[in-house]
């Protein structure tokens, strides 16, 4: 479906109207203090977004949720780190869960590919050479994985090997996106 993106913004926003009006927020109302006290990261998959909560009997309010593209954690000074680290120290979560899933996209990610959606889309050639004259390697910014297990355990390093963190469990899991069953990757306890 392609949508007239004024439209869509305006579609969101007379639902949004109608939901506050007619108070069907209230369901939703909760702490901002995760109950379950643990911090999930995991991929932005739109087959993960109900999947996912229901298979972890994961409701509203009882854990920290971050989406990643492929549920990567790429940098131990980054954003989602910082997050993790927020979700640790200020908001009581006391277990980190790094969660992929079969058939991840950013396992047949093309970096060659992007920059051309890039072009395409009125990115130009100047800007790519001078972030790649600069010293930014795009490709491998963009670049995907070849084993999810291999990028959960990753990600599960960065995380573990944080500087910043206390010894607490970081579990590594695969999801099958189908089904929602879990496979442990790696198990926080043993460590």
């Amino acid at each position: 479906r392609v949508v007239n993106p004024v439209s869509l913004l305006r579609e969101i926003l007379e639902h949004n109207r109608l939901f506050v009006e007619q108070k069907k927020y209230e369901p939703y109302l909760t702490s901002k203090l995760p109950s379950k006290r643990y911090v999930v990261v995991s991929c932005m998959d739109t087959r993960l977004i109900e999947l996912l909560p229901a298979s972890m009997d994961i409701r509203n309010g009882d854990v920290k949720l971050l989406k990643t593209a492929g549920a990567v954690v790429s940098h131990p000074f980054g954003s989602v780190m910082r997050s993790i680290l927020i979700a640790i120290y200020e908001l009581n979560a006391d277990e980190v869960f790094v969660i992929g899933h079969h058939d991840c996209g950013m396992s047949s990610v093309n970096p060659k590919e992007i920059e051309e959606q890039m072009l395409k889309r009125g990115i130009t050639e100047e800007t790519l050479r001078i972030l790649k004259v600069s010293g930014f390697d795009i490709e491998k910014w963009l670049r995907g994985f070849n084993s999810v297990e291999e990028s959960v355990r990753n990600s599960v390093n960065v995380i573990r090997n944080h500087p910043l963190l206390s010894k607490i469990p970081v579990h590594g899991l695969i999801i099958h996106p189908n089904t929602g069953k879990l496979d442990i990757v790696e198990e926080g306890y043993q460590v």
